[in-house]
C-alpha cells in the first residue's frame, strides 16, 4: 500500500519503509495530534515521537518489542496526555528539548540541544531546536539511504505554515528559525511529519514563505 501520511482518530495508523528505518504514523486524541512510532528494520528497536494521547493504542502499536525511547517535541499538553502511562508501562527512556523539559509530567532523561543525535536501533536522528512555538521545541531530522531527509517538526512547521505563536517577536523569530534550520538546509523533496494534520515536502512550501511573511502567521 502508498503511504499518504492522511491518518484520522481511531482510523488506522498508516506506515512507511524510509531505507533501514520504519515509520508509522497515528492520530490520537481530541486534538488530532499525530505519534509517530519508528522501528529499525535491523534491529527491531523502537522510538516513540509525542506520546501524545491514547496510551491504550500507542501501547498495543508498539507490541512486544517494546520501546527504548520517547522524544517529546515541545512542552504543549496535547502532546504528552499518554506520556506518563507509556513510559510507566515500558521502561522507555525519556527525550526532550532542553528548554521544555522541566514542563513535562516525568522526570526528562536526556535533555538534547541542536545537534544531539537520538538512536533507534542502527537509525540516528538529529536534534534541531527550533524556537518560538515554544522555547524548547526540537525538530528531529533523519536521512535515509537513498537521500531523502526525514523531518518531524512537531508544531514548528505544518503544510501551509508556521505553529501558532503568541505574540508578533515570536512569530518572527519562528518564521526565521524554520527559513534558517529548515528551508535554506533541506532539499526540496525533504519529507516532513507535523505534530497535526497532513505530511508535506519542503518544496511544496518554499513558495508560500514571503506569502507567510506578509499575513504575519
Amino acid at each position: 500500500m502508498t503511504y499518504t501520511g492522511q491518518v484520522t482518530v481511531g482510523g488506522p495508523a498508516d506506515t512507511r519503509e524510509a531505507g533501514d528505518l520504519v515509520i508509522t504514523k497515528i492520530a490520537v486524541g481530541p486534538m488530532a495530534n499525530n505519534a509517530y512510532l519508528l522501528r529499525c528494520a535491523l534491529t527491531g528497536e523502537q522510538v516513540l515521537i509525542d506520546a501524545a494521547d491514547e496510551a491504550g493504542r500507542l501501547l498495543e502499536a508498539i507490541g512486544d518489542r517494546g520501546l527504548a525511547r520517547v522524544v517529546t517535541t515541545h512542552r504543549h499538553g496535547d502532546h504528552w496526555q499518554a506520556l506518563e502511562e507509556v513510559v510507566q508501562q515500558t521502561g522507555a527512556e525519556t527525550v526532550a528539548g532542553e528548554d521544555d523539559a522541566d514542563e513535562l509530567p516525568v522526570d526528562v532523561d536526556l535533555r538534547v540541544r541542536t545537534g544531539a543525535r537520538v538512536r533507534v536501533g542502527s537509525c540516528e536522528l538529529e536534534v534541531i531546536e527550533v524556537v518560538g512555538h515554544t522555547p524548547g521545541s526540537i525538530v528531529l531530522a533523519y536521512d535515509d539511504p537513498d537521500g531523502i531527509t526525514h523531518l518531524f517538526t512537531g508544531d514548528s512547521l505544518f503544510p501551509g505554515g508556521v505553529g501558532r505563536t503568541w505574540s508578533p517577536d515570536d512569530f518572527l523569530r519562528l518564521l526565521k528559525e524554520v527559513e534558517t534550520k529548515l528551508f535554506d538546509r533541506f532539499d526540496d523533496d525533504t519529507w516532513f511529519y507535523p505534530g497535526h494534520g497532513d505530511d508535506s515536502t519542503i518544496g511544496a512550501e518554499r513558495g508560500s514563505l514571503q506569502e507567510w511573511h506578509a499575513r504575519g502567521w
